[in-house]
């Protein structure tokens, strides 16, 4: 029976009745020890029995939270048969945690285990609806926690409820509703304890000193009084944690080291606990005191404390000496290698290089294993043990890598320090140089990222300084650091290496575009060429020891697309972006798609296919929520900023383009300078633009297509000297690049300086050749003004009507008007159309979108739900909406709808 409860249980109730009804959902409950989250488990569990649901269980040690996938391994062991039935990548990454294949190396993502949770849960849940159940969740590894936090956020229609218990801090799980538990009031208190047999005066002091703690309520009942403490008042917990002392204090010796033994044990693991309790001299019969006394219970499988508290009292109550013979004896007994090195840490008090190495290979049989927090915390451990500064330093350096892999920056800014204050001399430098300046790029600061692996890579060996320049000049690019990027195009030439793209980022950054984007352009010919190869060499440089590894996210951008896109090679671009998509997609790179949708989605909006850039982000800003990595939301929706403009709505181009962190503000100024030009505020964006165009940006290729914008906004202005200088650059661009719609930009631009129709006739030439539809709508229109005001009206309707078309399908509302008023002032009379139904796809979400068109491709639902990273019963849900919406029955009559 549970007391002043009934809201948490109205609130599991409805989350298990939803899961029966075939919906998804989670939910947290979080409070103080002892405030009842596990017996609301407990409720819970008997209700979905009740209810005609599986339950599956795990509970968090605090022993193992840096034991790598403890927690999942324990959730999964029960379906460890149907492994077998999920594809291939996700199927591996779980028999990896489970160590089912022991010769299998380690997944490339640390998200693709929370993937493979999700489709095990939407497999298991087909035959009956579940509802899992996490205790102590703040004592999960990170690992097990990541992946069952993923699967909570993104399962959808496929009846699994996942509840998680949790005390107020370390476990966060932004995005899942929470609860936080009250204490009870005195009446439910006093309903508590009326069975206990106390007289009023002692209820009433257990429940004034409880505070409505239930586990204080019951243990200061049991001895018939509260736990005062000469020292003053103490938290309500620590005075239960006194109290388990004190009844623990009465034991025998025996006993006492028997409940020692189980608590460094953790794991309740029998073969494990009797082992070394033999050592000690001690046995199973030690425990029926601590039975008898309700802190300790036993089956035939495991031994287990009757309450986290209990098991503190236990452990913290012992001489540290006596701490140190039970973790060794624990070490020899134990036939798990982890559970020995994590026993030989507990045991070790001075450097040792043998218990080092073992802890060290531990951390990286975590590492192959994707669990990068328990493997940072183990590589952490190694290093405080090793005795020899230098490889005690190593050690702290691989502790940083793995901890940014894990998404701690700050934790690997602190390990990176420590390890480059115990080293000095020539080669530190260079050995540390590339985890700090990656801890450095992820923190924002891009500009030290690049100085540090420019700087540095004159220490390193040849191999090594090479992709230390080519990532520091990237960095460079990214923050304006024309500097960085020059130096390490001077160091590359003196190494003898031919690197293209550093080289002709180097060459932009002089403005020397002739050498400059045939550089480039050979780049993304080889990266077209050799995509897949640089793809498992990049996998195989992140998986070495103490190499050079570029963090996760330059690691997962390919630099061929991000090439292709500085020189505006949009079909290159494309290719490479949607290859890169398809590879995340099939392989399961949870972690790095977001980074790869980003720049498709760049290279979408560029050639006007708004809906589906939007689709683009919008999965990747849901997969970096589902992953907890929400710092990256601004970035992404940056993207969009270019096309709010076009449809000129303001608040959202403010919104968008307002925090922009990756490239300086740069998309962001360009996209704010279009809505100016848009809305007819032409010396706004003429400023800003010019502005732009003396900062450190002044090499990006968005700023130099831009000044397209400045031309025009110049020109309007009736002040065309200061379309000049844009104006000879664009040019200057357009004929080194080569790329079709520059040169059509370029001379429509020439056109609008020199008031020349045949500068307009070779831009809409230009045009034909190219992509780029709001560029080109833009040329028509300008040619169709021109023409107006050369007295040529009816010449002049035929560009303006394509331009309003080009327009209205990109919802490009400012410059359909304008292009409307235009065909006014040539004398065509234009009705308004009458308001028509809208268009029933404009109707579908971003994902019944994508699920739509995989489907109209003839994907089954299965295929679909492996490329979107949900489940098949999602993605039948989406169907059965987006049929709906569209007015349809079948995948058949897909064919009949036009989802471009």
């Amino acid at each position: 029976m549970l007391y002043g409860r009934a809201v948490e249980q109205a609130s599991i109730q409805a989350l298990v009745d939803a899961a029966r009804a075939g919906r998804s959902g989670g939910h947290v409950l979080r409070g103080e020890p002892g405030i009842g989250k596990s017996a609301l488990l407990d409720w819970a569990a008997g209700y979905a029995r009740r209810a005609g649901l599986r339950t599956l269980r795990v509970t968090g040690i605090e022993a193992e939270a840096d034991l790598a996938f403890g927690g999942l391994v324990q959730f999964l062991w029960p379906m460890q048969d149907r492994i077998g039935a999920l594809p291939g990548p996700q199927a591996d990454a779980l028999r990896a945690v489970l160590a089912l294949d022991d010769g299998r190396q380690g997944a490339p993502d640390r998200f693709l285990s929370g993937l493979a949770v999700l489709t095990l849960l939407a497999e298991v849940a087909e035959e009956s609806p579940l509802l899992c159940l996490v205790d102590d969740a703040q004592w999960l590894d990170q690992a097990s926690a990541d992946a069952l936090r993923f699967a909570a956020r993104r399962l959808g229609a496929d009846g699994v409820a996942i509840l998680f218990a949790a005390r107020e801090e370390g476990f966060t799980a932004t995005g899942l509703p929470e609860t936080r538990l009250s204490r009870l009031s005195p009446a439910d208190a006093a309903l508590l304890l009326a069975d206990r047999g106390l007289t009023p005066a002692v209820r009433e002091q257990v429940i004034d000193e409880s505070a409505g703690n239930p586990l204080a309520l019951m243990e200061f009942s049991v001895a018939q009084r509260p736990y005062h403490s000469a020292a003053g008042p103490m938290p309500v917990s620590d005075r239960v944690l006194a109290a388990y002392r004190s009844r623990i204090s009465v034991l025998p010796d025996k006993t006492r080291l028997m409940m020692l033994t189980a608590a460094a044990e953790a794991r309740g693991h029998l073969p494990t606990l009797l082992g070394a309790a033999e050592m000690l001299g001690v046995g199973l019969d030690d425990l029926a005191g601590a039975e008898q006394a309700g802190l300790v219970d036993v089956t035939a499988a495991v031994a287990t404390f009757r309450h986290p508290l209990i098991s503190t009292a236990a452990y913290q109550g012992a001489p540290l000496a006596q701490r140190i013979l039970v973790h060794e004896a624990l070490a020899r007994a134990t036939t798990d290698d982890d559970c020995r090195a994590r026993h030989l840490a507990a045991a070790t008090t001075c450097p040792d290089e043998k218990v080092a190495e073992e802890i060290t290979r531990a951390a990286e049989r975590a590492r192959g294993r994707t669990a990068y927090a328990a493997a940072a915390g183990l590589y952490e451990q190694a290093a405080q043990l090793t005795p020899e500064p230098r490889t005690r330093a190593a050690r702290l350096g691989e502790a940083a890598w793995l901890a940014l892999s894990a998404g701690h920056a700050h934790q690997a800014a602190d390990l990176v320090g420590q390890a480059e204050w115990l080293v000095a001399g020539p080669t530190s430098p260079a050995v540390l140089a590339p985890v700090r300046a990656a801890v450095e790029f992820e923190l924002g600061e891009r500009r030290l990222a690049a100085r540090v692996l420019v700087e540095r890579s004159s220490d390193a060996g040849p191999e090594q300084a090479a992709l230390m320049l080519r990532a520091g000049a990237g960095y460079g690019w990214f923050c304006g650091d024309r500097q960085a990027i020059l130096d390490a195009a001077e160091r590359l030439c003196a190494l003898g290496r031919h690197d293209p793209m550093v080289s002709g980022m180097a060459a932009l950054v002089r403005e020397d575009y002739a050498q400059g984007l045939p550089l480039l352009a050979e780049f993304v010919a080889g990266a077209r060429q050799a995509a897949p190869d640089a793809w498992r060499a990049a996998q195989d440089l992140h998986s070495g020891a103490h190499r050079w590894r570029p963090d996760d996210e330059v690691l997962t951008m390919a630099w061929g697309a991000f090439c292709a896109m500085i020189i505006g090679a949009d079909a290159a671009a494309a290719e490479l972006a949607q290859a890169e998509v398809a590879r995340c997609r099939r392989h399961g790179l949870v972690g790095a798609l977001p980074q790869v949708l980003q720049d498709l989605a760049g290279v979408q909006v560029q050639e006007g296919r708004h809906r589906e850039a939007e689709a683009s982000v919008a999965e990747a800003v849901q997969l970096v929520r589902d992953i907890g990595l929400e710092h990256r939301v601004p970035r992404l929706n940056s993207v969009l900023a270019r096309v709010a403009a076009i449809e000129g709505d303001e608040e959202r181009c403010l919104q968008l383009a307002g925090d922009e962190p990756n490239t300086g503000g740069m998309a962001g100024t360009t996209a704010l300078s279009l809505l100016d030009l848009g809305l007819g505020r032409h010396a706004a964006a003429l400023d800003r633009l010019e502005a732009a165009a003396r900062g450190p940006l002044r090499h990006a290729s968005g700023l130099v297509s831009a000044g397209a914008d400045q031309v025009e906004a110049a020109v309007r202005l009736g002040e065309p000297e200061r379309a000049a200088e844009p104006l000879r650059r664009l040019e200057a661009w357009a004929l080194a690049g080569g790329q079709r719609w520059a040169q059509a930009v370029s001379a429509r631009c020439r056109a609008l300086v020199t008031d020349d129709e045949a500068h307009y006739l070779r831009a809409l030439e230009a045009h034909e050749e190219a992509g780029r539809p709001f560029e080109q709508a833009r040329t028509r229109l300008l040619y169709g003004e021109w023409l107006r005001r050369a007295k040529r009206r009816s010449d002049a309707r035929a560009p303006l009507r394509s331009a309003l078309t080009v327009f209205e399908r990109l919802h490009a509302t400012p410059w359909a008007e304008r292009a409307r008023a235009e065909l006014h002032a040539t004398g065509e009379t234009l009705t308004r159309a009458e308001p028509t139904a809208a268009d029933p796809v404009e109707r579908l979400t971003s994902q019944e979108l994508q699920v739509v068109r995989l489907a109209a491709d003839g994907a089954t639902s299965r295929e679909i739900a492996a490329q979107l990273f949900l489940s098949p019963r999602t993605v039948e849900h989406h169907l059965y909406r987006a049929f709906r919406k569209l007015g349809i029955r079948s995948r058949r009559e897909l064919s009949r709808i036009d989802l471009s």
